[in-house]
């Protein structure tokens, strides 16, 4: 027997901040996960990881640097602007119910194999 194989698949990653460095601009468990049941899963119903993070990047403007706390969501879907679209819903959803400026999707494509 073969695993079944998937063509034309994607690896997206999206990165939620969730706390800074100071313990500001915190969003609790509870908080995330109701972000997770609303917004993501029942566009992904099939599947999803999320891991926990830590990372830092630079105000341009102004120079700071910034450490956080955040959630990593990896998805893998097939590559189709219905899929995009729902990866830019997810990022929207957030950037509205956190205030912040941005969620980093970087996507990549892969080979899957079930």
């Amino acid at each position: 027997a073969h695993p079944a194989q998937a063509a034309g698949w994607i690896r997206s990653e999206l990165y939620f901040a969730v706390g800074n460095e100071d313990g500001s601009d915190t969003v609790d468990e509870a908080r995330w996960r109701d972000f997770l049941d609303r917004e993501v899963t029942p566009r992904f119903p099939d599947g999803l990881t999320v891991l926990d993070g830590y990372g830092q990047w630079r105000f341009k403007d102004q120079g700071r640097l910034v450490r956080q706390r955040c959630k990593v969501l990896v998805v893998l879907h097939e590559d189709s602007a219905g899929r995009r679209n729902d990866i830019e819903a997810i990022r929207l959803a957030w950037k509205r119910a956190s205030g912040h400026e941005s969620v980093l999707w970087a996507r990549q494509a892969v080979e899957v194999s079930f």
